[in-house]
């Protein structure tokens, strides 16, 4: 077993998407004090995630609001865990997958999240009657932008409905979980201090999200159902991924595939002359040519995988590589 301190290196430090992406956030997060400062406007009223039935509500908010944070502190975390996961991720998978993953983990945080206010409106409306409710759909918004509230109850159905949703934290959750099946036994240090494999700080954060979730502590501003759903999704597309047969990736215990074949293609215990009683045997140079050119192709393909991703193979690179992978008698 091979335990492995993680640090973004290998093939790009910063790999375009997650660089653009960076680049996208920290512009849209110096946009909304512009716009606050210049203009009082508030962009997280049109770009951040509001309950489908507010009046502030938009289809594009499910994409835009994972571009939009709270504060510094609140982007300078969700960046930094996109620059440490993100980078190894899409070295790994290619720009194109890579960007699919965040994009669809982002948008089924936010649809989780959605779900939740569903339920939890439903609950709150059971305690008012029609009056009541009326009377927070009607006026609600107005005295929620004066920066009041009603009491009780319908404070809390107001807040549900007026509260926005914000920040990139659904994907990043994704891109952990994406991290931690990827690179399960990889240590990640806490607090640059206690190390952790990536499989166990993944399933401890989950759980810690889940009973965040759950407990609903007043005063909790922070959406852990929107993160458990970053990971939900990511695990759905991953499976997806994985069923289709297009898209290895470490699992548990079992080393990267790709360092099974070069272990494999470069070991010399399983390289063995195969003998055919039907034909000539060959030539120890003819041998040695064979293996020469087949390590070439290889090579050229696992190059072609860490520019462009597993996905970019066409199908005769693929069975090559693995029927290379299973062949240990040539």
């Amino acid at each position: 077993m091979n335990y492995k301190q993680y640090s973004p290196s290998g093939f790009s430090m910063l790999p375009p998407i997650v660089k653009n992406l960076l680049i996208i956030n920290f512009l849209f997060y110096l946009a909304s004090i512009a716009f606050q400062n210049f203009f009082q406007m508030d962009l997280s009223n049109y770009l951040g995630l509001y309950y489908f039935q507010s009046e502030l509500f938009y289809p594009h908010q499910l994409i835009t609001y994972m571009f939009m944070h709270a504060d510094f502190t609140h982007i300078l975390f969700n960046m930094f865990a996109l620059w440490m996961f993100g980078g190894a991720i899409e070295n790994f998978w290619g720009g194109k997958r890579f960007l699919v993953y965040y994009l669809i983990t982002g948008i089924g945080a936010g649809l989780v999240q959605e779900a939740v206010y569903a339920v939890r409106i439903h609950q709150i409306m059971a305690q008012l009657s029609p009056e009541m409710i009326a009377e927070v759909k009607a006026n609600g918004l107005a005295l929620w932008q004066q920066g009041m509230n009603y009491k009780s109850a319908m404070g809390n159905l107001n807040a549900m409905l007026n509260v926005c949703t914000v920040g990139a934290s659904g994907s990043v959750f994704g891109l952990l979980l994406a991290f931690g099946l990827t690179f399960p036994n990889t240590l990640i240090y806490i607090y640059f201090m206690i190390p952790i494999r990536a499989k166990w700080f993944v399933i401890i954060y989950g759980m810690i999200e889940l009973w965040g979730g759950i407990s609903n502590k007043s005063g909790d501003n922070v959406a852990h159902f929107a993160h458990l759903g970053g990971m939900l999704f990511g695990i759905i597309l991953l499976l997806w991924w994985r069923k289709r047969g297009d898209f290895p990736y470490q699992y548990g215990h079992k080393p990267n595939i790709f360092t099974r074949m070069r272990e494999r293609l470069r070991n010399k215990n399983h390289l063995k002359y195969h003998v055919n009683q039907s034909f000539r045997p060959k030539t120890d140079e003819e041998y040695n040519a064979e293996r020469t050119a087949r390590n070439k192709q290889v090579d050229a393909i696992l190059d072609k995988i860490a520019q462009s991703g597993y996905g970019s193979l066409s199908k005769e690179e693929k069975d090559f590589l693995f029927d290379a992978s299973n062949k240990t008698n040539w």
